[in-house]
Order: structure tokens, then C-alpha cells, then sequence
């Protein structure tokens, strides 16, 4: 089993990637329009993604018709964050519009550890997660105010 500072590394490099790609996927909407802005992150996505696909002949994607149909619609979502942070920045400001939107993610998270979504482990909710839950939505409006 991966050791907890492993998965805190990785999950704060997740956090990097957020903090950075959000001002800038921003800036991009800001000066090309929201389409444009979310074609040129998603084909940049693409590329990095299929070079490591091609040095492994392939991989699993030939499979992908096993996939659950509606997970094939998961780029939508990729459309959603960029409207929201594209929208948020230059309103609230960088920190602010991602507190906000990691605030979404957790509620979202929440939601479908509670009810085992989407093959998840089901986690319900209880109190020490209520209040947790809590701080993170007065932090959102401590940050966004």
C-alpha cells in the first residue's frame, strides 16, 4: 500500500495543476471565447495523453466500448470548470474561484460517497463530515467576500 506522504504528494501536484491551469484557461477564454478556450486545453490534454498511448501500442483504448456509456461524457465536465473558473476569476479573483470550485468538488465528492456512486466506496455521511463540510463553505465565503 502506497504510504499517506505518497498520496499527499500526488494529491497536492493535482493541486498545482488546478492552481495553474485555472488562471490560465481563463486568460484563454478571456481572449479567444469559451470554445475556443476549451478546445485548445482539451487537445492539449489529448496530445500528452496519447504520447505515453503510442509508446504502448495502444493500451487499453481499444476497450473503451466496456466503459460505461455514460462515462464516455466526462470531457463535458471539462467544458463546465472552464466556464466556471473563466467566469469566477476575473470577478473574485485566482484563489477565490478555486476555493470555490474545490468546495464544489468536495460537496460533489460527498454526495457520491454517501450514496456509492459511480462504483465508489460508499462512505455516508455523518457528523464529523457534516462539520467538516461546514468549515469548507464558510472558508468559500470567507475567501470569496
Amino acid at each position: 500500500m502506497e504510504t499517506i506522504l505518497i498520496i499527499i504528494l500526488i494529491g497536492l501536484a493535482g493541486g498545482v495543476a488546478v492552481g495553474l491551469q485555472s488562471p490560465m484557461a481563463s486568460l484563454l477564454t478571456q481572449k479567444l471565447g469559451l470554445f475556443e478556450s476549451a478546445f485548445i486545453v482539451h487537445i492539449g490534454g489529448a496530445v500528452m495523453a496519447l504520447i505515453p498511448i503510442l509508446f504502448h501500442s495502444g493500451g487499453r483504448l481499444s476497450q473503451w466500448r466496456s466503459v460505461p456509456w455514460y462515462t464516455l461524457g466526462a470531457g463535458v465536465f471539462g467544458l463546465v470548470v472552464i466556464a466556471a473558473i473563466s467566469y469566477t476569476i476575473p470577478r473574485v479573483g485566482v484563489a477565490a474561484a478555486i476555493v470555490t470550485v474545490v468546495a464544489g468538488q468536495i460537496l460533489t465528492g460527498v454526495v457520491i460517497d454517501h450514496f456509492g456512486l459511480l462504483n465508489s466506496t460508499l462512505r455516508p455521511l455523518d457528523l464529523s463530515r457534516t462539520i467538516g463540510l461546514g468549515i469548507v463553505l464558510f472558508g468559500v465565503w470567507l475567501t470569496v467576500r
